[in-house]
């Protein structure tokens, strides 16, 4: 089944909370919810759809030290905090993984911190 390997992102929580930023097991690769904290700023910027952006370049980075490319992508599960956000994230969605069509899902519900406004976990499987 291949080594386990474990990539962290540099999070402060990743010990405390016990977690990393993504497992690679064998062929597949398994990313952790990522939320889209502007890293400029430090901030989670007011539209979801930058949020989703920012949530998505921390993914492509982990999954990119991990070995593997967006386009190995084959689940991705949404979470935001507002059905309304949905139209706001929706072309960011389609410019991400338009192409790739992975298998996903969509949860409507409250996150950790009342600024986030979208959380995104992907599976990637490459073999």
């Amino acid at each position: 089944m291949g080594e386990r390997r474990t990539i962290s992102g540099g999070s402060p929580y990743e010990p405390k909370l016990g977690y990393s930023r993504a497992v690679v097991q064998g062929d597949w690769c398994f990313v952790a919810g990522t939320t889209g904290k502007d890293p400029a700023t430090d901030a989670f910027p007011p539209a979801a759809a930058d949020q989703a952006r920012h949530a998505f370049d921390v993914i492509r980075g982990a999954l990119e030290e991990a070995g593997f490319t967006m386009a190995d992508v084959v689940r991705v599960t949404y979470i935001i905090t507002d059905r309304a956000w949905m139209d706001d994230i929706m072309p960011v969605l389609g410019e991400t993984f338009g192409a790739i069509r992975p298998a996903a899902t969509m949860i409507v519900a409250g996150l950790v911190n009342p600024a986030m406004k979208v959380e995104i976990e992907v599976t990637a499987f490459k073999g």
